[in-house]
C-alpha cells in the first residue's frame, strides 16, 4: 500500500491574521460564507468584517452555527451558502463548527478556509469531519477527498481563549504519537487511504516532544491571555503537527475510546481532547507500555489538569453495563481500535478502561499527597 501524506494547501500562523482574512482568501473567493457561533461573532466578527475593506468587491455573509456537526446542520449550511451565492465556506471557531464547514463545503463543491479561534483539537488541518447526532452522540467519520484549502491561526485571538480549551488541545495532541506508533507497527491504513510514512511518524513524535516541553509553560501564559513563544509552539503542535500527524499516520485506540465514551451522557460536558487524554492512558494499558512511559503521560496529564479517571470525565457512579457499552462501541467494526497491532475485543477494552481508571486514581492520590 502506498504511503500517503495529507495536509492543507496552506497553513498560516500569525498574530492578528483574522484581520486579513479576506486578503488571504482572495485567490480562492471573494464571496465568503462565514460559519461562526454568535459568541464567536462577538469576539472576532468585526475583525473579519473589517478585513473585507482590504479587497475590492469582497462580500462576507455570516451564518450562525447551531452547535452540533450533524447531518441536519451540514445541510442547513449548504442551503445558506447557495441562498447567498457564496463561492467559499469559511469555518471560524471550534472543532464542531470547523467540521461542519468542511463537510458543507465538500457537499457544495466549494473551497474552504478553516480559522480556529481556539487550539482545542487537531481537527482544523484534516480532511475529516466527525459526525454526531443532533443530541451529541458520535455517529461516524466523514472522510473528505481533500484537506482544507487554507488554515489560518490567529495566535492573538487563540491566546485570549479560555485556558481549558488549549489544555484540551494538548490532550488531543497527546494521543498523536502513540496512535501513530501503533499504526506503524500494524501497517494500518491511515485517514487518507495510505500507510504511515517516516515523515508522518516524525511529525507525530515532534508533536509529543513539543507538548511535553512547552505544554505547562503555554498553559500558564494563556491563563493571563499572553501569547509567548511556548504558546506559539503549542498552537502549532496542537493544530498542524497533531493534525497532519494523526491523519497521515492513523488513529488507534485512544480515539476509539473517546467515541465509546460519548454514549455516557455525563461525558458530554467534557471536551474532545479531555476524553482523548483518558483514551491515551487506556491505550497504553492495552499495550502494556513501559512504566516509565506510562508515568510520563500520567504526570503530564496531572500537571495540566487533564482527566486520568472516569470520575474526572464526569462519571460519578461507575456502572458496569455503561462501561461495557463504551467498550463495545469502541470495538465497533470500522472503528480505529482495530488499528492496534494485536487483536482486541470488548472484554479486553473494558478491562483496560477499568485498569486505566485505577491507575489514574493511584497516581492522582500520590500527587495530592
Amino acid at each position: 500500500m502506498a504511503k500517503i501524506i495529507g495536509s492543507p494547501s496552506r497553513y498560516v500562523q500569525q498574530r492578528d491574521s483574522l484581520s486579513h482574512l479576506a486578503d488571504f482568501a482572495k485567490n480562492l473567493s471573494t464571496d465568503l460564507l462565514v460559519l461562526i457561533t454568535e459568541r464567536g461573532y462577538k469576539r472576532v466578527g468585526k475583525l473579519i468584517e473589517d478585513s473585507a475593506k482590504e479587497v475590492e468587491g469582497a462580500k462576507i455573509t455570516f451564518c450562525f452555527f447551531n452547535g452540533e456537526c450533524s447531518q441536519k446542520e451540514i445541510k442547513r449550511v449548504q442551503e445558506e451558502a447557495k441562498k447567498v451565492g457564496a463561492t467559499s465556506i469559511i469555518g471560524v471557531g471550534g472543532g464542531k463548527a470547523l467540521d461542519t464547514a468542511k463537510a458543507a463545503a465538500h457537499y457544495s463543491k466549494l473551497p474552504t478556509i478553516i480559522c480556529p479561534t481556539i487550539a482545542s483539537s487537531d481537527a482544523p488541518c484534516s480532511a475529516l469531519s466527525v459526525i454526531y447526532s443532533d443530541e451529541g452522540v458520535f455517529e461516524s467519520y466523514l472522510f473528505l477527498p481533500s484537506n482544507p484549502n487554507m488554515v489560518i491561526m490567529d495566535t492573538a485571538v487563540i491566546a485570549k481563549a479560555p485556558v481549558r480549551l488549549l489544555v484540551s488541545g494538548l490532550g488531543d495532541a497527546l494521543a498523536t504519537y502513540f496512535e501513530a506508533r501503533a499504526c506503524k507497527a500494524s501497517n494500518a491504513q491511515n485517514c487518507v487511504g495510505g500507510t504511515c510514512s517516516l515523515a508522518a511518524l516524525s511529525l507525530a513524535r515532534l508533536c509529543y516532544d513539543t507538548i511535553l516541553e512547552n505544554g505547562y509553560k503555554a498553559m500558564i501564559a494563556v491563563k493571563g491571555g499572553n501569547c509567548t513563544p511556548a504558546v506559539e509552539d503549542v498552537i502549532e503542535a496542537n493544530t498542524y503537527l497533531s493534525g497532519v500527524g494523526f491523519e497521515s499516520a492513523g488513529l488507534a485506540a485512544a480515539h476509539a475510546i473517546h467515541n465509546g465514551l460519548t454514549c455516557i451522557e455525563e461525558t458530554h460536558q467534557m471536551y474532545h481532547g479531555e476524553k482523548v487524554a483518558f483514551g491515551t492512558l487506556t491505550q497504553l494499558i492495552l499495550e502494556n507500555a513501559d512504566r516509565e512511559e506510562l508515568e510520563e503521560v500520567i504526570e503530564f496529564c496531572l500537571e495540566l489538569g487533564l482527566p486520568v479517571t472516569l470520575e474526572e470525565l464526569g462519571i460519578k457512579e461507575i456502572k458496569e453495563e455503561e462501561i461495557r457499552k463504551v467498550a463495545e462501541i469502541a470495538c465497533a467494526d470500522g472503528d480505529t481500535l482495530h488499528n492496534m497491532p494485536f487483536p482486541v475485543d470488548s472484554q479486553i477494552v473494558y478491562d483496560a478502561i477499568m485498569a486505566a481508571d485505577a491507575m489514574g486514581h493511584y497516581y492522582r492520590d500520590i500527587d495530592e499527597d
